[in-house]
């Protein structure tokens, strides 16, 4: 399936076959593919918690307005990320560059981010954004659905996961076979409403 297909039969499935398993090889595949997602300067900070206990899952789902796929889908991740990943040995981010450009982006790194905590989770909530997209697309080429999903209390969610200081959460996302068709498209805005050209 080539990139325009997968995006244009993406579709957010919410009933998926609680029998069916993703293989590990598969499961693999997938999340190499959503670490190579961008991040600004390359700093990587989303983690992908993957969540197979079924009691931790009957819980997460609990917190979640009782969303089925939390629990029925073959693979739940919640993806989440380190705030602090700007400051943690910035330089391996960078290790394979040329040195001068290596100490160039990290003294950047500490500017950018330094004592900006709404850049820092701003810039997180983005990184998470984006790898779920490709985690979804790499989903449908393969021949799977998806749902992302923040119909969530994070504040209930991060003790269930052993969320870390410094860590939020920015959705979760479930993937797996569906059990039917979704729905057909509830509607697009047509693109002269949402795009503006220059300035509002």
């Amino acid at each position: 399936m080539n990139v325009f297909n997968a995006i244009e039969a993406r579709r957010s499935v919410k009933q998926f076959d609680p029998d069916y398993k993703l293989s590990e090889a598969e499961i693999e595949k997938l999340l190499s593919l959503a670490v190579l997602s961008p991040t600004a300067f390359n700093i990587q900070h989303w983690r992908f918690v993957r969540v197979e206990d079924k009691a931790l899952r009957e819980k997460l789902r609990a917190v979640s307005w009782m969303q089925p796929q939390i629990t029925d889908a073959s693979l739940l991740l919640v993806l989440c990320a380190d705030l602090d990943a700007w400051r943690k040995s910035p330089e391996r981010y960078w290790r394979d560059a040329p040195a001068d450009v290596r100490e160039g982006v990290v003294a950047a790194i500490q500017a950018y981010y330094d004592g900006r905590e709404q850049v820092q989770r701003d810039e997180a909530m983005r990184s998470c954004g984006i790898a779920a997209q490709s985690l979804m697309l790499a989903a449908k080429a393969m021949g799977y659905d998806s749902c992302p999903m923040d119909l969530s209390d994070f504040d209930q969610v991060a003790p269930l996961i052993k969320l870390p200081a410094g860590h939020v959460i920015g959705l979760f996302l479930a993937i797996g076979k569906a059990m039917r068709e979704p729905w057909p498209r509830a509607g697009q805005l047509p693109l002269s409403e949402v795009v503006v050209r220059d300035h509002f």
